[in-house]
Order: C-alpha cells, then structure tokens, then sequence
C-alpha cells in the first residue's frame, strides 16, 4: 500500500493519538467496555485496557532515534484504583487471561521480533497469565521489534492487532498503525533562557521542524503546551485553545493546537512566521513549556477541536510556516522556566503545657510563604522532607509521620506532598503523652541541611516543640520570626528547605513527569514525554519510553536533593 492509499485512514490514527498524547497508561478510560450481561454468573465482566502506542514510523533509511530498542511497548491496565506501592496489592482476577499480539500483516516488509515468554505461531504470540491487578503497574508488558527488510518500500503499510481474554475479563482491542517511510518531523531545539529572564517575564519561542522523512507531509499540526506557571497570551486565528488536565496540577497544561495546509518537503526545515509568545506569572519556577509538529491534515482536526473543549483563536492574526535555514533538530524540545525564581519554606511548631499522664496534640506546620511554588514537575511530584524530634519526657501517641528509628521513636520523619502552591499551609498533628514532666522539654522540627538556592528565607527552616515551657525559651519558626534555636539545647541553625524539583534549561530531548529525571507518575512516569512521546509531541512515540531530562535540569535536580526527594512518592507519614 502506497502514501496515497492510506493518507486519509494514517490521518485519523495520528489525530486519535493527539486526544490520548500522554495519557495511554493513565487508566482505562477509551479502553474496554464492561458489558451488561453475559459474563458468568450474569455479572457484568471487567473492562481492561490495552495500552501503547498509536502509530509507528520506520525510516527507510534504517536510522533510528535509539538504535535495538523496541518501538512497541505494550501493557495493562485493569479496573480500579491505582496500588500506591505501600500496600500489598489485591488483584482483581486470579482466573487467568491471554493477550494475543497479532503482526501478521507486517510479515511483507518487517522482520517482527515477538515478545520473550510467549508462544509464537509465525506472527502471531498468544501470552498466557495467571493474575490481573488494578492500574497498571503491577500488570506485566511486553515488547515488539521492528526490522525492515531488504524489499521495503516507502509507503508500506500494515497493523499490529493486540486483543485479549479471560473468564469474567472484557478486553479492548488495541491497534498499532506501522508506515514505512512516512514524513518524520524533527524539532527545532529551543534556545536557552535569556539572560536576566525572571517571573512575569514573556519568553519568544522560534518553533520549527525538518521533514527528515522520506514523504512529504501534507499538513501539519503544532502542538505546544505549557504547565501552570506559564500562559499563552497571543491567540492565533489557525489556533485552538484549552487546558488539560484541571485536577491534576503534575499534569495539569494550557494547550495550543495549530494547523497549517500544504505540502512540507522530505530534507526541508520549516519554521514559524513569529516567535510564540510564553508569558510566565509571579510564582512560575521550572516551569515547563514544550511543543511538537506533527504530519496531520488541518481539516482531520476540525473534529478533535470541535469534540474537545478547545477555544478558536481570535486576534485577527495567523500563524503561518516558512522555510528556514540552518537550525538543530531533535525528537523532543522543551525548556523549564524561569530559573530565577524564589521560595519560602516556613517550618512551624507549638508550646503546650500537660500534666504527667495526660495527652497533649501539637500541630506541625509546613507553610510555602511563596512567591514561587513547588511544582516538582520533572520529579513527578515528589514529597517535601522534615524531621521532628520528641521532647524529653514525651511519646507519640498517634501521628501522621513515623518514626526514623523503630526502636527509640524519638523522631519521626515527616512528608508533604507536591505540588507545594505558593501560598499553601499543610499541618501534622502528633498526638504526645507526658510521661514525665520535664520543664522546657524541646524537641527541634528541620529541613534537611542542604544549600537550596530557591530558598528565600533559610531563617525559618526550623521550628520548635516546647513542652511545659517557662517562656523564656526562643522558639524559632513558631510565629515569632526568631532565627537562633535556645542556647541550652545547642540551637537551630536555620537550615535551608528544599529544592524546585524542576529546573534547568531542558532546551531539547528532556521529559516531563515521569518522564522526569525520577520518573513520575504512569504516562507521565515520571513526567514529559510520556509514554507517547515527548510532552509537546502530538502523537504516539514510535521510540522508548525512557527518555533522559536535559542536562540543566538534571543538574537542578541534583541540588534538589535539598528536597528529601525519595525514590518514589510516598503518603505523608510513610516510613523512609
């Protein structure tokens, strides 16, 4: 089959990976359906999701954007609530299912490396297993390869069929698009952030791509987006606007969806007629802006634009796409700002007073006095750090943090989730029973002791339990703005809180979210380009899901560990 055959039917499979971009391991949403009847014993059976990319594109040329890797990346999501990693999870069948990954119609043009652990019957692999769990990251994957073989021609065209089955399971068929030698757009790298660049400031974004594919695209869609410290101002009329993803700030963007007609050249450069305009607010800091082209017809997104709750565009101007010269291109590009930006992490404890034997609460504070907040986009969201030490004469009755050591239990480690918002207040109460009355009993409440060069105030990174205080004791970060601990217990040093979990210039081939240089969260595991591919790419990743962060925000993340990043996100109160 031949471009002109399949360009409408290769149309409709990129403009479906636009609406999914990002989100095809976030849960079974699209996915199954669960029937009304039928299954046994008249209960409905469990919708489970089959996930992965939409598309696939296999340069004629044999080049590659990581060479061995599979391009096919398949895996499960099942009905109910994500397990948090805590907790053992429960699965929700244990009767057994098979997954069938159908290349059949590859076989002409494609050498098909099938999934290990599964039976082979030429093409096809039918994978048996045994246990179905909720969410997707305890369900198994697996992998397909693609090689082209020596007959190949552009345009060849087949799909890759994965279905499913099992007692009381419905599955949803999933389909991959495979295209030999379509356009493959690159993108040009973003340039680092201007000096002196800071909050409120509007960065100009030079967008553009290279055809380095073997035909032409006919149209393109340009899709750039921006987390929440970063906004939109222009709104071009060949322009859609909306926001994705309200209840999820890691998540959460402001989108633009651009479409241009005519013919885009293989070994052509094309840019934009302006500069894009990317307006940070006050509490923006590592803040991430991102953007890919892709080969979609302008008149197959009317109907994404119109089934979403997108906006047109109404300044009366339009974007427009010219041919460049010269210029860096790669798979993915984005850029975290602004750099520049402050915090003020406030650490906040009480005075109580009690009898012997009775049980006293103190509430531990955790405030951001801002400006900036802490979005830990390329963390994916990881929790905020602090200790609490027990005042002499007490023990903890009931807290939401455990204790570091279970044998003394004399501190506790406590975390607090991000995003942390520049004006937000989170409160610990430990529940303390005085065993023994000791006058002035103190116990200190800190920020790891680390050089963070977003703190605005280290003065208040430590805060104060007083137990059956004589008010002469100073108690820094509990109201009274004091900035050196009681001289009797060897003082608080104000130590500086944590680290912007983004950061970095992350001008090109970094990721967002989990994609992140921890990982993040599913889809966004970890946060950037997801596992469709780069955060501002329109469609499915034809390459790895594990991409690397740029070098600037890896190295911002490496002063993050001021934060108390841990490996993976934990509830406030789990241990270390």
């Amino acid at each position: 089959m031949r471009p002109s055959s399949l360009r409408a039917a290769w149309a409709r499979a990129a403009v479906a990976g636009a609406v999914v971009a990002g989100l095809a391991a976030a849960g079974p949403a699209g996915g199954a359906h669960a029937a009304d009847d039928g299954a046994a014993g008249g209960r409905a059976p469990l919708p489970v999701t089959i996930t992965g990319p939409d598309k696939v594109d296999l340069a004629l040329d044999g080049a590659e954007g990581e060479p061995g890797e599979p391009q096919i990346r398949l895996g499960l999501t099942g009905p109910g609530e994500e397990p948090d990693g805590d907790t053992d999870p429960q699965p929700v069948s244990d009767d057994g299912y098979d997954v069938t990954v159908d290349a059949t119609a590859l076989g002409s043009f494609a050498k098909v490396t099938l999934p290990e652990w599964c039976e082979a019957d030429g093409l096809v692999a039918t994978c048996h297993e045994s246990t179905l769990y909720p969410g997707s990251s305890y369900n198994p994957s697996w992998k397909v390869r693609l090689d082209l073989k020596g007959t190949a021609e552009a345009g060849d065209y087949g799909k890759v069929k994965v279905t499913g089955r099992g007692e009381g399971l419905e599955f949803g068929e999933h389909t991959v698009d495979v295209l030999v030698g379509g356009p493959e757009l690159l993108k040009k790298k973003l340039p680092a952030e201007p000096a002196g660049f800071r909050p409120g400031d509007t960065y100009r974004a030079p967008l553009g791509f290279r055809n380095v594919g073997s035909t032409p695209a006919h149209g393109v869609v340009l899709r750039f987006t921006g987390s929440r410290g970063l906004s939109f101002p222009d709104a071009y009329d060949n322009c859609s606007y909306a926001e994705e993803n309200k209840d999820n700030l890691i998540r959460y963007r402001h989108v633009a969806l651009c479409t241009f007609e005519g013919e885009f050249l293989p070994d052509t450069a094309y840019e934009v007629s302006e500069p894009v305009a990317v307006r940070t607010a006050g509490f923006a800091l590592g803040d991430i802006f991102a953007y890919g082209f892709d080969a979609v017809g302008a008149g197959e997104t009317d109907a994404l634009r119109a089934g979403a709750d997108y906006r047109e565009g109404d300044s009366g101007r339009t974007l427009t796409l010219k041919p460049a010269e010269g210029g860096e291109y790669s798979k993915y590009a984005e850029i975290d700002l602004p750099l520049q930006n402050s915090y003020d992490l406030d650490l906040t404890g009480a005075r109580v007073a009690g009898e012997q034997g009775e049980t006293v609460t103190v509430d531990v504070g955790l405030s951001n006095h801002g400006p900036a907040w802490i979005g830990s986009l390329r963390a994916g969201g990881e929790p905020i750090g602090f200790t609490v030490r027990i005042p002499e004469g007490a023990s903890v009755v009931d807290s939401p943090c455990r204790p570091v050591n279970a044998g003394t239990r004399d501190e506790y480690r406590c975390f607090a989730d991000t995003p942390l918002l520049e004006d937000d207040e989170r409160s610990f109460p430990f529940r303390l029973r005085i065993d023994e009355v000791v006058e002035g009993a103190m116990g200190e409440i800190a920020l790891p002791e680390y050089d963070d060069p977003w703190e605005g105030d280290p003065s208040n990174d430590t805060g104060w339990i007083v137990l059956n205080g004589t008010g002469d004791e100073e108690t820094p970060g509990d109201g009274d703005g004091g900035t050196d601990g009681p001289d009797s217990t060897g003082g608080g040093t104000g130590t500086t809180g944590g680290a912007q979990g983004a950061g970095g210039t992350g001008s090109a081939g970094g990721s967002d979210t989990a994609g992140g240089a921890t990982g993040g969260t599913a889809g966004e595991t970890s946060g950037g380009p997801s596992a469709q591919g780069g955060e501002g790419g329109l469609l499915a990743s034809t390459g790895s899901t594990a991409l690397l962060a740029s070098t600037g925000a890896a190295l911002a993340l490496a002063a993050g560990g001021a934060l108390f990043l841990v490996a993976r996100r934990r509830r406030a109160g789990d241990p270390a």
